[in-house]
């Protein structure tokens, strides 16, 4: 029997990643893509439970493959394709690819790892995919190594309520230093946190946050292997 392997994203139906990660999964097995119709980065495991969803077929451009927007967040993808989706809920989560990193205390924000973590709450295998180049300008790389990637993760079985968490370093395929495998979230400080106020009337004020990350971290972490041009690859626990 086929596996069935739903697809979904943080960052919309229309970005570059969803389409990589679909035309990459689709030799291993039926896909079926929900992905949030806007931008939804940063949603985490945020779920909307105070209205109606609305779900809409779409023409993903691939005969293959059934594609569908939801208005909701990328944990109510997965929800949505587990509870709401045909008779037989997907084998597989895959979630991706992200236009940015998800390492270090960024995967507790990621709508990325958050549909991930929804999946392995749910009882379904996921893995979580991330690239470091935001714009997508170079995917040599991806092109190369995620096939791959995909084939040993998604046979490689975990513990219950973790998933995989794979970043892609933004380099060429030929600049890839390889894989490095079981990489643990770096969890020194990450970030030089500032937010400017300015003021908009004597009650109410704008807030922008600054904060630049610090691109140092220990050895066998996500984010030195990143650093070093390798894959990195490691599980990430949910909260039980």
């Amino acid at each position: 029997m086929s596996r069935q392997i739903l697809i979904t994203n943080d960052d919309g139906i229309r970005a570059d990643g969803i389409r990589k990660l679909t035309e990459a999964a689709r030799r291993f097995g039926e896909v079926t893509v929900i992905a949030p119709d806007t931008q939804r980065s940063a949603a985490s495991h945020h779920c909307v439970f105070n209205r109606p969803l609305i779900l809409k077929e779409i023409n993903f451009g691939m005969d293959d493959v059934q594609a569908f927007t939801l208005d909701g967040t990328p944990a109510d993808c997965v929800r949505v394709g587990i509870f709401a989706g045909s008779d037989r809920k997907p084998d597989i989560v895959l979630s991706g690819i992200n236009h940015g990193y998800n390492i270090s205390s960024d995967i507790q924000y990621s709508g990325t790892v958050g549909a991930a973590l929804e999946a392995a709450f749910l009882g379904v295998q996921g893995i979580a995919v991330s690239y470091g180049d935001r714009e997508f300008h170079v995917t040599d790389i991806v092109d190369r190594y995620l096939p791959e990637l995909l084939e040993e993760y998604m046979e490689k079985p975990l513990p219950s309520n973790q998933i995989w968490n794979i970043n892609i370093p933004d380099c060429r395929a030929d600049e890839c230093s390889g894989i490095f495998r079981n990489a643990v979230m770096n969890t020194d400080h990450f970030y030089n946190d500032q937010y400017m106020k300015e003021p908009i009337d004597e009650k109410t004020w704008s807030i922008t946050n600054i904060a630049q990350r610090i691109w140092k971290g220990p050895k066998g972490s996500d984010l030195d292997a990143v650093i070093n041009r390798y894959i990195s690859v490691g599980k990430v626990k949910n909260l039980t």
